[in-house]
């Protein structure tokens, strides 16, 4: 089974950028629908980003659209999250996602449900 690593989290002030990698063990991450998930204290997980097999369809929540963009890169077997324009609501621990689905509708991909393997986590602490 697949395993994924985030990295990239960290301490920014309101207004600062951040990017967040997401690392998978295997080549069958390449036909896999990947996302984004955040989870602060006390806050059920929240979706954030999605993005298909081939990278042609991205979705994003109402929250961080504009602000947030993410990418994969299928030969390096990680997705991106390029967070900009931070705020103090973004603070969270961000997870990534991988779906055995390669043909995930993007109407189903804000569904944590539709996920199968998930990583462990990095946290993003954003100052005002």
């Amino acid at each position: 089974q697949v395993q994924l690593v985030e990295s990239g989290g960290g301490l920014v002030q309101a207004g600062g950028s951040l990017r967040l990698s997401c690392a998978a063990s295997e080549r069958t991450f390449t036909r896999s629908t990947m996302g984004w998930f955040r989870q602060a204290p006390g806050e059920e997980r929240e979706f954030v980003a999605a993005i298909s097999w081939s990278g042609a369809r991205t979705y994003y929540s109402d929250s961080v659209k504009g602000r947030f963009t993410i990418s994969r890169d299928n030969a390096k077997n990680t997705v991106y999250l390029q967070m900009n324009t931070l705020k103090p609501a973004d603070t969270a621990l961000y997870f990534c996602a991988a779906s055995a689905n390669p043909l995930m509708p993007s109407q189903a991909m804000g569904a944590p449900l539709t996920y199968n393997v998930w990583g462990q986590g990095t946290q993003v602490t954003v100052s005002s």
